[in-house]
């Protein structure tokens, strides 16, 4: 599909939208929600700030008293609004970090797409759920909490989560034991034992910072990786990764996390506008961008 090529044009009536992070500079988010306002016929536009942790919440306030039609948050500022707003939606309370503003008659509303986001990306890449899979997560900060407990409540048969900070990977698992006390999840946190880990896995999912920038290693090697797993890197801005390479070096399936930024976003605007985003000019969008054209799907 055609990406949208209609101009937006800026008046005392348009809607604003906005992404905050901090940095903010590699965010594509822009790229695909302007995309959909277009074909939708919407009055809008949405940009992209940078935005200090300390300085989140009073950002927020001001976007309410402005009239701002929507956020979305993306690192560090997630764990920040959790903590930060009053009314938060289940899907927030799930997963303890917020991507979603919305400000609603009542005041904001943190909301978190991420995790339906990723299933939704999962199957549409492999055909599959996290059902029955052992799954390594490597890193747990705010994405990688949010992958490792959507992965545990839809039913994985083993969590691990991977971190070289201890602590914060034990405080993950210790949430998941909570709130999915069926599913096996441990910790792993020195190199043996997470390529161990790794290995064991049919879906390894890379949540770290670790490929953002273009001469980044990959954070597990490839004789972590095995034939025929499922590779997932959350990073989005590349058409292929360190870790996607090193993964399909040992026969393993990569993918990028463009599909997920595209689910969780459509879902971030279906809650602000009540509508259904166009998802396949959302798409093809962001294709042109990372991969300078729309990629076939025959």
């Amino acid at each position: 599909m055609k990406v949208a090529e209609k101009q937006v044009s800026i008046s005392g009536h348009t809607k604003v939208f906005a992404v905050l992070g901090n940095p903010i500079g590699h965010s594509l988010s822009p790229v695909m929600h302007n995309a959909a306002i277009a074909e939708m016929g919407m009055d809008g536009v949405y940009l992209a700030f940078n935005v200090a942790p300390e300085h989140l919440m009073e950002a927020l306030n001001g976007m309410a008293r402005l009239g701002f039609g929507g956020v979305n948050l993306t690192i560090p500022l997630k764990q920040v609004a959790f903590d930060g707003l009053a009314d938060l939606d289940e899907s927030a309370r799930l997963l303890g970090a917020v991507n979603t503003v919305a400000f609603e008659p009542g005041g904001m509303k943190g909301y978190n797409t991420d995790g339906l986001g990723f299933l939704d990306a999962l199957s549409e890449a492999f055909g599959k759920s996290p059902a029955g899979l052992s799954v390594l997560v490597v890193g747990s900060g705010g994405a990688g909490r949010a992958v490792a407990v959507t992965c545990a409540s839809a039913g994985a048969g083993e969590v691990v989560v991977a971190d070289l900070d201890r602590e914060r990977a034990e405080r993950v698992v210790e949430e998941i034991k909570e709130r999915c006390s069926k599913v096996p999840v441990r910790v792993a946190t020195n190199d043996s034992a997470i390529s161990e880990a790794a290995r064991s896995a049919g879906l390894v999912v890379q949540a770290t910072p670790v490929g953002m920038k273009a001469d980044d290693e990959s954070a597990l090697a490839a004789d972590a990786f095995t034939a025929g797993q499922k590779a997932f890197d959350l990073v989005y801005m590349f058409p292929e990764t360190a870790f996607m390479k090193a993964a399909a070096s040992a026969g393993a399936r990569p993918v990028n996390g463009l599909g997920m930024l595209l689910h969780q976003g459509a879902r971030s605007l279906s809650i602000w506008t009540g509508c259904t985003p166009p998802i396949d000019v959302m798409r093809s969008a962001l294709e042109t961008a990372v991969y300078g054209r729309v990629v076939s799907r025959k």
